[in-house]
């Protein structure tokens, strides 16, 4: 059902007034601190309505009522939205010390975020699927022993070792060197074009088998090469849950730890356009059915390479968490363009 214009406007003050003072709002309060040129009896009615409609609850015995996981959906898509041209918040981002190390600028970006919204900041860095290669080291370290480093464009640097039967050739290390750099250079990992260059008819026997052995690391990734996520302000978030008394903490703890489930969220705003909200219940794992994430993807050329996020309870200022993480990922996309 529909809201009338008052029920958005009751619902909508309902919310702001519980993020902003985390107690439950009643009627009284309403009539006496806003002018909705209607009696309190109306205004209890709309609470009653709205309280029908999902969009409230009424905890305990008190005369107040706190908003749903539905009743934040409804502001956010509808009331945040028509609020997008607020300026957001100014990010302070201190890169000067990572000059052109992406991992440094996400470190630094989710500290920072961290500090201006006070809540759980999680930054992904690209897969090293979705880059390019723009070099590629053969290392021999030892006799039977050899390293692939492979360069990305998104300056990620990733590395594979492998080990010989038998004594490894050093023209041979340095012909994949050049061989692989000559035609590999620009292309992204895991695609055809990679295939074809390990495959083909020019290669002799020797050639061919070294390669061959080689060639995981340029078609499937390593243990450590799954993009990896930077974090600020753990404590912050749990913090914030024990406050607002919420369960699950030991859970949210190692999940913080073990980062799995993290990374599946991470990877499910990846594959959205625009900003990605999940409120409450809407999270799949069970310990943060407590919590909202707020997110955006950052990228160059059109391309999506990771995200920002945040991550706190369901009873976050909305308006200005969206705006921050938006114009976060905004300035880290133009920072990479600016490194690249």
């Amino acid at each position: 059902m529909p809201l009338t214009a008052r029920q958005e406007q009751v619902l909508r003050t309902v919310i702001e007034e519980y993020i902003a003072l985390g107690a439950p709002v009643g009627s009284k309060h309403l009539s006496e601190g806003h002018d909705f040129g209607v009696a309190a009896s109306t205004i209890r009615n709309d609470l009653a309505d709205l309280e029908d409609m999902g969009m409230l609850a009424h905890p305990h015995t008190s005369a107040g009522r706190v908003p749903t996981d539905a009743g934040y959906r409804h502001y956010v898509d509808v009331v945040v939205s028509e609020r997008r041209g607020t300026a957001p918040p100014a990010i302070l981002l201190e890169r000067d010390r990572a000059a052109s190390e992406i991992d440094d600028a996400l470190r630094e970006t989710a500290e920072a975020l961290s500090r201006v919204t006070e809540l759980l900041a999680v930054v992904s860095a690209p897969a090293v699927t979705t880059s390019t290669l723009r070099h590629i080291e053969i290392l021999l370290l030892q006799p039977r022993l050899v390293m692939v480093v492979l360069i990305t464009t998104s300056g990620q640097v990733t590395k594979r070792v492998f080990s010989f039967a038998d004594p490894i050739d050093e023209g041979l290390a340095e012909f994949a060197r050049v061989y692989l750099n000559e035609r590999l250079v620009g292309s992204q990992l895991g695609t055809r074009r990679v295939a074809g260059v390990f495959e083909s008819l020019d290669l002799r026997l020797k050639e061919r088998g070294f390669l061959d052995t080689l060639r995981p690391a340029f078609e499937t990734p390593g243990p450590g090469d799954i993009e990896g996520l930077h974090l600020g302000g753990q404590s912050r978030l749990l913090d914030n849950l024990s406050r607002a008394g919420a369960g699950h903490l030991n859970e949210v703890l190692q999940m913080l730890e073990e980062r799995y489930n993290l990374l599946e969220l991470m990877a499910g705003a990846l594959r959205e356009d625009g900003m990605y909200l999940r409120i409450g219940h809407e999270m799949t794992p069970p310990s943060l059915q407590e919590c909202s994430l707020v997110a955006a993807n950052y990228g160059v050329a059109n391309r999506s390479l990771g995200t920002v996020s945040v991550i706190g309870p369901t009873r976050m200022d909305y308006q200005r968490v969206i705006a921050t993480v938006r114009a976060t990922a905004d300035g880290l996309s133009a920072y990479l363009e600016d490194i690249w």
